[in-house]
């Protein structure tokens, strides 16, 4: 503000300084130096939101999350008791029944029992009148079950525990990655809407030169007509006019292309995106030095728990397991004579060696968090070089733009300058043109300044971990 000040006193000094020239040094100096949460006006805001909602690579890590919420649910269900209903028919190729010897056996005890009853000594024949109790099949050839079984595991050796907790740092880590994305689909709304405003920037550059050239062709026209120039005059003005356009063109262009990339991060229609009309804006950090860290970090850092419990969850596998099992027959008439009504029983099941299978796939958990622990190591140090690098450029975009107004005050002196000498005769119309150019370039730079400063904070914050959005 202090730089702005002194330029305003400067040219209040002249007294012939048009108040076009005072218009445009408001223009470059006077933008309002904002912090980062005011930069992000409610249009950019809203569009930051359009785009997270309809990012494809978001919406597919938030169904990942939901699946590991799930794969914790089913874990937990291991220990829930499960009841199984059960119905069957079966028909056999005849009954089973006990052999002719064994038949025979128990037809002969069947008698002795009958005359030891009524009295009949031993070796007395067997009445005749006396009816015998048929042998019942051992089972007979039309089955037909119907039964409920009962399984629950109370005991899982450690190995449902240890999967539910994976599984809460995997949904952890796929969270943060989530997080991630989001910054990184933020980032990239924000440097095309601060691009946009960069076109649009440009756009009020070429207006303030299609103004200048408008006074210089009246004055042109003028000294033409009182024999003090030539057509030739006329004719570089005619040439800048169309060089104009051909700028203006270029315009065009880069906002329809924008546009485009805007429709495509967020989905918003493009009418509404042609209506916006952002302002880039310079602006400072009160405070650099909190750091915060980083979510691809802590994503790393929760991937490599979710593999040391993998690990500890096969490893569960040689603990013994504990279960209790019930079985129930509603229909009673088509057992066979060995087959229960109903049982409850409780088992342990312990695996003391499958191969090393287990074990094998226990080691190769522990080498994927290794491979964790050196990616993170990784990401650290790459972070540490980005952050050193985004507090350089930004430190650097501070001073450009000091350097940058200092540009446009000289080239504000210089135009109002040559601008005099036109008009009393005393320079051509080409020293006029290339002061104009230098002032159109210089106005220009400090808006490019502004986008570059811009994109250095928004690469600090995101590397120191604390932007927001």
């Amino acid at each position: 503000y202090d730089i702005c000040i002194a330029i305003l006193k400067s040219f209040a000094m002249h007294k012939n300084t048009s108040r076009l020239n005072i218009l445009l040094i408001v223009f470059t100096c006077f933008v309002p130096w904002v912090s980062m949460a005011q930069q992000l006006n409610p249009d950019l805001k809203d569009l930051i939101s359009k785009g997270l909602k309809k990012s494809h690579t978001v919406n597919i890590l938030s169904f990942n999350t939901e699946q590991s919420k799930i794969d914790q649910k089913l874990a937990k269900a291991v220990f829930l008791p499960k009841l199984t209903f059960n119905a069957n028919y079966m028909r056999l190729n005849d009954d089973l029944t006990f052999d002719d010897d064994t038949q025979n056996l128990l037809i002969a005890t069947q008698k002795l029992l009958i005359k030891e009853a009524v009295g009949i000594p031993f070796n007395d024949p067997f009445p005749e009148n006396i009816p015998l109790t048929e042998i019942t099949n051992l089972q007979d050839k039309n089955i037909l079950k119907s039964s409920v079984d009962l399984d629950w595991v109370l005991f899982s050796g450690l190995e449902a525990t240890n999967a539910i907790k994976a599984s809460k740092h995997k949904e952890a880590s796929l969270n943060y990655v989530g997080i991630a994305e989001k910054e990184k689909i933020a980032l990239k709304i924000i440097e095309a809407y601060d691009k946009l405003a960069l076109v649009y920037a440009s756009k009020r550059v070429l207006n303030t030169s299609e103004t200048y050239l408008d006074e210089q062709e009246y004055y042109v026209k003028k000294a033409i007509e009182n024999g003090l120039a030539t057509p030739i005059g006329r004719k570089k003005i005619e040439l800048a006019q169309q060089q104009l356009t051909a700028k203006q063109l270029d315009f065009n262009h880069n906002k329809t292309l924008i546009v485009e990339v805007l429709h495509q991060l967020t989905g918003e229609n493009r009418g509404s995106l042609y209506l916006l009309n952002p302002i880039l804006h310079s602006f400072s950090i009160d405070s650099l030095s909190s750091t915060e860290k980083r979510n691809e970090v802590k994503a790393l850092e929760e991937a490599k728990k979710a593999t040391l419990y993998k690990a500890k969850m096969e490893k569960s596998n040689f603990i013994p397991k504990l279960a209790l099992k019930g079985h129930y027959e509603f229909i009673e008439d088509d057992l066979s004579l060995l087959d229960p009504k109903w049982y409850v029983g409780a088992g342990i099941k312990w695996n003391v060696f499958d191969g090393r299978q287990s074990w094998l796939k226990s080691e190769k958990s522990k080498i994927e968090s290794q491979k964790y622990r050196e990616q993170i190591e990784d990401a650290n140090e790459m972070i540490a070089l980005s952050i050193i690098k985004a507090e350089l450029t930004y430190e650097s975009s501070l001073q450009n733009i000091k350097i940058i107004q200092k540009e446009i005050e000289l080239a504000s002196d210089t135009y109002d300058m040559i601008d005099k000498q036109y008009k009393n005769n005393l320079v051509s119309i080409n020293d006029v043109l290339d002061a104009l150019n230098d002032l159109e370039k210089a106005n220009f730079k400090l808006q490019e300044s502004f986008f570059n400063q811009r994109r250095a904070v928004t690469d600090l914050l995101h590397a120191k971990g604390i932007l927001n959005y």
